[in-house]
């Protein structure tokens, strides 16, 4: 072998070694990104319905780029700090959201009846919630008509341009100083006139929330966040601030509303009058008494405090939640897949096929067998800590 040949053979096996040891590095820092990155996401958002921190690391060529989005900046910080203590390089491609494209319209108004929000921005994706007219939302950023948002117990969703009226600071805030009227009735409507056989604007569900511009005989003057302006019969709705007065969550009450909603038909992803899942419907029960819960059932179970887990149903009381699902194993964790009210006499009220009352008493003629074997345990909300809740009376959600 010549002097040629052991320089070119010298050369391969250096540039061999090289790129070893440069994918060994990437391989290690993305690694290292990666256990940062979970650690970021345990400490700031552990359910990614309520809290967005999506990165990811990139290498192309000899560059790393974090990209994504979060709309937590104390996430993003945090995660820098760390990177930066393992002494990791990078080109910083993060999105804090609001997104700068909105212009600062980054608040905003449901502006129909009920708006069907979606995992998804698109309408073929799946129904994760729904929010009711007036609710304030923060918009995060807009897609092809489409808007990320969060509602006021944090649960993210896409909305079409059709159900939302995007606003900025200044107007989100003269709009919360405005007198509210709140929509009482089940379901109903509003009219261009005040007189029912005058045309309809819109059709209206229980607890949407409308600015309040005057009053005309046993009319309401109201006007929707997108400038319509149409009348509610006074029988049908209340004062926002007299309502918000009168406000006194008891097991009574809350019994009282269920019932309004008897027979309303199952709907995965409803939170209204108009359909309701299982955790929807109870959303709304309590909502419609001035606390609004956390949206799934998952996440209702561990806000209130545990009353019982054995089926000791003598310890319940009206307005308690039970939660059904799979118990947690040696192998799996516990799953939460359906939650109903009590409501006194060994009964419960939820939402399964459509809203209807059941038994845990095995000798009723609407015992539920298939529910009570997959009991998992109840909690109470009334005059107990508030965590994970928001009461209306306490929190200016719709009114300063």
């Amino acid at each position: 072998m010549n002097y040629s040949q052991k320089g070119i053979i010298f050369l391969l096996i250096t540039g061999v070694f090289l790129s070893f040891s440069c994918e060994q590095k990437l391989d290690k820092d993305e690694l290292t990104f990666t256990r940062l990155m979970e650690e970021v996401k345990q400490e700031f958002a552990p359910d990614k319905r309520v809290a967005l921190f999506n990165i990811e690391y990139v290498n192309r060529g000899n560059e790393t780029i974090l990209r994504g989005e979060s709309n937590l900046p104390e996430a993003i910080n945090s995660f820098k700090e760390k990177l930066a203590q393992h002494k990791i390089n990078y080109i910083d491609s993060i999105q804090l959201l609001p997104s700068s494209n909105l212009n600062g319209f980054t608040q905003g108004l449901i502006t129909i009846s009920v708006a069907n929000l979606r995992g998804k921005p698109a309408h073929s994706s799946e129904l994760v919630t729904q929010a009711t007219l007036g609710t304030p939302v923060k918009i995060f950023k807009e897609e092809d008509g489409w808007y990320l948002i969060q509602t006021p117990d944090k649960y993210l969703s896409w909305v079409d341009r059709g159900g939302i009226m995007p606003l900025s600071t200044e107007k989100y805030t003269q709009w919360k100083s405005t007198p509210k009227v709140i929509y009482t009735n089940t379901i109903g409507h509003c009219y261009t006139e005040p007189n029912k056989n005058s045309q309809v604007v819109s059709d209206m569900v229980s607890g949407g929330v409308l600015e309040q511009i005057g009053e005309e005989k046993d009319y309401y003057f109201v006007v929707f966040p997108d400038g319509r302006k149409t009348y509610i019969l006074k029988t049908e709705a209340m004062d926002y601030d007299t309502w918000l007065a009168a406000l006194d969550p008891s097991q009574e009450s809350l019994v009282s509303t269920s019932k309004t909603l008897m027979g309303v038909p199952y709907l995965w992803g409803g939170t209204s009058t108009k359909g309701v899942d299982c955790s929807g419907f109870t959303k709304t029960i309590y909502f419609l008494n001035g606390i609004v819960l956390p949206r799934d059932a998952s996440q209702q179970i561990h806000t209130g405090r545990e009353i019982d887990a054995v089926k000791d149903f003598d310890k319940l009381q009206p307005g308690d939640l039970l939660f059904f699902g799979k118990p947690a194993t040696d192998t799996t964790k516990e799953r939460v897949i359906h939650v109903g009210m009590w409501i006194g006499n060994n009964e419960f009220i939820h939402s399964a096929g459509r809203v209807h009352i059941s038994s845990v008493d095995k000798d009723a003629s609407n015992f539920d067998e298939y529910n009570l074997n997959r009991y998992l345990r109840s909690n109470r909300y009334l005059k107990e800590t508030k965590d994970g809740l928001i009461e209306l009376s306490k929190t200016p959600v719709f009114k300063d």
